[in-house]
């Protein structure tokens, strides 16, 4: 039961993940009216240097992708995670509205990191 429900998760997870990174490249969902004034400015921010936003898009993409099938899930936690600390970030600082979510988005990251420990020790035992 816990495998899928943790599967389900990491697909709605990593589906997000990728529909967030294409839209950074093909700009297809609508920005909303009422973002608040702090948010735009960190965006623009972004914006203006040129490399940041498709790197994270491509971050996006990749780790999503591998986030999904079992063999990639510890290699895509790892690679998404800095996004998705930088997501409970934005929410903490400039965007309170979505910090539920991006606590929910963190708390799967985590979960998927910590239940995929075992992997991650040869990179830090000699």
């Amino acid at each position: 039961m816990k495998n899928k429900i943790q599967f389900a998760l990491r697909l709605l997870f990593g589906i997000g993940y990728v529909n967030s990174g294409l839209n950074k490249f093909f700009n297809y969902m609508p920005v909303p009216d009422d973002l608040p004034e702090a948010l735009i400015r960190v965006f623009t921010a972004f914006m203006e240097i040129g490399w940041l936003m498709p790197l994270v898009a491509v971050i996006e993409i990749v780790g999503g992708l591998l986030f999904i099938p079992p063999k990639f899930k510890a290699l895509g936690a790892i690679v998404i995670f800095p996004i998705s600390v930088g997501v409970l970030l934005i929410h903490l600082t400039v965007a309170p509205a979505g910090l539920p979510m991006a606590l929910f988005i963190m708390a799967i990251n985590v979960w998927v990191i910590i239940d995929n420990r075992r992997k991650y020790l040869p990179m830090v035992h000699e």
